[in-house]
Formats: structure tokens, sequence, C-alpha cells
């Protein structure tokens, strides 16, 4: 997997960041006013869901999302695909209510923006086109991984403390961006978590085991590869903060990091590219993706 771009255009500038505000979407089509068909959607969904006597678990699995995805299209958090809706017109026995939204849907998804703070628009466009995504962490599970209740944990320990308001639009904000695993084609994926994360249990032992849960579903997707980095490894070339490498469509690669909530987006080829090659020394460092797999799997079970 290629982890720097050499060729094509290259962004010149390179961005600072040091203050973030707390406005944050509600939905992801909140921007343009699909909001209601989306809310809409969702009621529908979860109405025949019901009827249809399935768990938002029974059901997901059946149309190949988690839960926590679920769960968020049903509160208009998270746009209906289209394929989604003509798996979900099959299962629930809808007789075609689902598949006629399908052309208005698909208009939506044009119009659709995702709202974000100023500082974080640019990152965020970048993250939502790009064709790969490669990301370290070293203390909590990524945005794009975490489940609904594993977010809210999250922020809910943050200090200063966040408003109850404020909780809730971070939480849709961040999983709204998970859309990028239902693209087609689908992005080039990759992470490096450290093992001490896999024993943080935030939020307690129930909601941990969950967010494991979804590190194997997620992990299992063929454009997806999640390897752990022990913490005996005596060789790391990267004690520093996490970062996130992307390569868009139209740029070459760009790094971005955060540190004591100070985030920076990176353009400079020099800059991104010293990153990208520590990236990939974690890389050959850490457990292969099987290996991983395996170990996550033990954490879950001593739960």
């Amino acid at each position: 997997m290629r982890v720097v771009g050499r060729g094509g255009e290259r962004v010149k500038a390179v961005a600072y960041v040091t203050e973030e505000t707390d406005r944050r979407p509600e939905t992801p089509a909140e921007a343009e006013g699909t909001t209601g068909l989306f809310t809409a959607l969702g009621k529908m969904l979860k109405l025949l869901r019901e009827r249809a006597g399935l768990t938002q678990k029974e059901f997901g699995q059946t149309v190949g999302y988690g839960p926590d995805a679920i769960s968020a299209m049903e509160r208009g958090v998270r746009v209906t695909r289209p394929e989604l809706l003509e798996k979900a017109d099959e299962l629930l026995d809808a007789g075609g209510l689902l598949k006629q939204a399908i052309p208005e849907v698909r208009e939506a998804m044009k119009k659709a923006r995702t709202r974000h703070p100023e500082w974080y628009r640019s990152y965020a466009g970048l993250e939502a086109e790009a064709v790969e995504l490669h990301f370290y962490a070293n203390q909590g599970v990524p945005g794009l991984l975490q489940t609904e209740k594993y977010a809210r944990a999250v922020f809910g320990q943050r200090r200063p403390f966040l408003s109850e308001d404020t909780i809730e639009k971070r939480v849709a904000d961040r999983l709204s961006r998970q859309q990028v695993f239902d693209r087609w084609p689908p992005p080039a994926v990759s992470y490096v978590l450290e093992e001490v994360m896999l024993d943080r249990p935030i939020g307690g032992q129930a909601v941990f085991k969950d967010q494991l849960l979804n590190l194997l579903r997620v992990g299992s997707m063929r454009n997806v590869e999640i390897q752990v980095m022990p913490t005996r490894r005596e060789e790391h070339p990267n004690l520093d903060s996490a970062f996130n490498l992307l390569s868009p469509k139209r740029y070459g690669q760009v790094a971005y990091t955060e540190a004591q909530g100070f985030p920076r987006l990176i353009t400079d080829p020099e800059e991104v590219r010293k990153i990208a090659d520590r990236y990939g020394i974690m890389r050959a460092l850490a457990l292969n993706p099987m290996e991983s797999r395996a170990l996550i799997e033990k954490k879950l079970g001593e739960l």
C-alpha cells in the first residue's frame, strides 16, 4: 500500500490552527436543508424494523452495518444510502415504500455538506474525498472507528467540561464522518493503534466491549487494515502525537496532527514525507492485520 504520493499537484501552504469553536453539525445534511428527508426516512426505517421484530444489531448484520450506524440513520444523523434502502425494502417487506425515496436521497446526497468549524473544514473536505487514509493513534480509538457510546464517553470526559448540547453535536459530527466507509469505490484505509488503548476501557466495560467488536467489524472490510503496535516493542520512530495521512484526489498527500487541542493541517511536501516515512516504519514494526485481530479478540475475551 502506497504511503507517500510523489506525483501530482501539491498544495503549497502550511496551515496552523490554534482555536476550536463549538459549532458542530447535528446532521450530515443540515447545511443544505435536507435534514427533514433523512429524519423522516430514519423514522420510517425504525418503524419498519421494529414491525419486523428485528433489533438494530440483527438488522445491521443483514444489511452490512453496525448497530451504531443503524441507530444514527434512524435518528437522521447519518445519511441512509440508496443501497441500504434497496436491501431494507426487501428485508422489511416495505412494498416499495423505501425504494421510492431513492431518487430523492441521491439528489439530497449531492447537496448534503457536513458543517464543520472553520478551522476543520479543509481537513474534513480532504478526508471525505481521499483515495487513501492512514492513521496512527496512541491514546484513544480514532474517530472513524468509534462507536456512538464510546464517542459520547470521550467527549463527556473532556476538560474543561462540554455542555450536553455540544457533546451531542460533536458525537453527531463524528458519526457523520464515518460515511467515508460507505463510498464506492472505497478508499484504502490503514491504522496503526498502540496496544495500550486496547487496555483502556473508556466508557466502562460494556461500552468498550462494543468498541472492540467494532474494531473487528471495520477491520474485516476488504479496504481496511488495522495493525496493533505492541507495548513491549523496543523500537519506535514516533514517540510523539497521533497523526493522519490523507491522499486526496486532487492533491498530493497531506498530514493532520493535533496536540493538546491545537490542530495542524500540514501540506508542505517535505514535512509530509517525514511523517509518512515514520508511518511506514511503524507498520513494519507493528503486528500484521491477522495477528492484530487475534490480539483484539484476546483483549475482548478478557473483558
